[in-house]
C-alpha cells in the first residue's frame, strides 16, 4: 500500500433525536455497534464506527441526540454532542426527509454556524418522500446556512451511503491508518453487549422506564465449551420499575434476555448463556458517581 496516499480523518454524525445517525453508523460498519430504538435519546454515548479501505480509514463518531437537558445525564449527553465537533474533519448534520425543519435542527444550526470545519447537510430517510419533495427540504435548510455538501441519503435502504462516503473522503487529508483493518467500533466488547441489552429494555417496555435503565456487563468469560458466559446488571431508578423489567413470573426478564442473546451471540461469534440482574439505584441520573460507575465519562479522541 502507498502510505503516502493513503487518507484518514474523523466525521462527527450530529443531528436530533431520531433521525437515524445510528442506523448509519451501522450501515456503515455492516455490523450493529449503535443500538437503535424508535424513542428519542436512545445513544448516550459518542460511538466510533471505523470505515477502512486500501485507500482511506474514516473514523466516524454516532453523537446523542441534541436536546434540552433536564437531567445530569443529559447534560453529558449533550456535551458528548458538542464535543465531537471539535476535532472531526468533516460535520454530518443529519435531518430526517420525514418531518419539516424544527426547532431542534434550528438549535443544532445555530451551534454548526460557527464552525471552521466542512458542514454536509445529510438528509435521510428519502425512501419515504417522492423525490420531488427533496428540492423544497434542500431549498429550506440552504436559508438558515451554507452547507459545503448537501447529500439526500436512505440508511435503512443503503441508497447513496457509497456516495456519502466518497464526498467524504474527498475531504480527507493524507494520514495513518489510526485502528487494524478489521476493527470496526472503539468501544470494548463488554460495552456493546450491555448497549444490545438496553435496547431490547427501550424495545419491550414503555413510558418512563426506558430512560430510567442503565446497563452494566459484570463479567465475560469463555468456559470449556467455547460458550460465553455474560453476566449482566439491570439498574433502574424505582421498585415499580423493578417490577416492569423482571415481569410476570419473569418473564419480561427472560424475553428481554432471550432477545439480547441472540444479538450478543452475533457480536461475538459464540454461543453465550446469558445471566441478567435487576437492581434498583434511586435517582441515579442525577448522581456523578452513579453516572461514572455506569459508564457515562467524558472522554477525548
Amino acid at each position: 500500500m502507498d502510505t503516502q496516499a493513503f487518507k484518514s480523518g474523523f466525521a462527527a454524525i450530529i443531528g436530533r433525536p431520531n433521525v437515524g445517525k445510528s442506523t448509519l453508523l451501522n450501515r456503515i460498519v455492516a455490523q450493529k455497534i449503535a443500538i437503535m430504538s424508535d424513542k428519542a435519546q436512545t445513544t448516550r454515548n459518542k460511538i466510533q464506527g471505523v470505515y477502512t479501505t486500501e485507500e482511506e480509514q474514516i473514523v466516524f463518531i454516532d453523537t446523542p441526540g441534541i436536546h434540552k437537558p433536564k437531567t445530569k445525564l443529559g447534560d453529558f449527553m449533550v456535551e458528548a454532542a458538542y464535543s465531537a465537533l471539535r476535532e472531526v474533519d468533516v460535520i454530518l448534520f443529519m435531518v430526517s426527509a420525514d418531518q419539516p425543519r424544527g426547532a431542534g435542527d434550528d438549535f443544532i444550526i445555530e451551534k454548526i454556524r460557527q464552525q471552521q470545519t466542512p458542514v454536509f447537510l445529510v438528509i435521510n430517510k428519502i425512501d419515504q418522500r417522492h423525490p420531488d419533495d427533496l428540492l423544497a427540504i434542500i431549498d429550506d435548510y440552504r436559508t438558515q446556512m451554507s452547507f459545503a455538501e448537501i447529500i439526500p441519503i436512505s440508511a435503512t435502504e443503503g441508497n447513496n451511503v457509497a456516495h456519502l462516503l466518497s464526498v467524504i473522503s474527498s475531504y480527507l487529508p493524507e494520514g495513518p491508518q489510526y485502528y487494524p483493518k478489521d476493527q470496526i467500533t472503539d468501544h470494548p466488547e463488554y460495552f456493546i453487549v450491555a448497549e444490545l441489552i438496553r435496547e431490547k429494555i427501550l424495545e419491550l417496555t414503555e413510558q418512563e422506564v426506558p430512560h430510567s435503565v442503565a446497563v452494566i456487563t459484570e463479567n465475560m468469560e469463555k468456559d470449556a465449551y467455547d460458550k460465553i458466559h455474560v453476566q449482566a446488571t439491570i439498574v433502574v431508578e424505582r421498585d415499580s420499575q423493578k417490577g416492569i423489567i423482571i415481569g410476570k413470573g419473569g418473564k419480561m426478564l427472560k424475553n428481554i434476555g432471550t432477545k439480547a442473546r441472540r444479538d450478543i451471540e452475533h457480536l461475538l461469534g459464540n454461543k453465550v448463556y446469558l445471566e441478567l440482574w435487576v437492581k434498583v439505584q434511586k435517582n441515579w441520573r442525577d448522581k456523578q458517581s452513579n453516572l461514572q460507575n455506569f459508564g457515562y465519562r467524558k472522554t477525548d479522541y
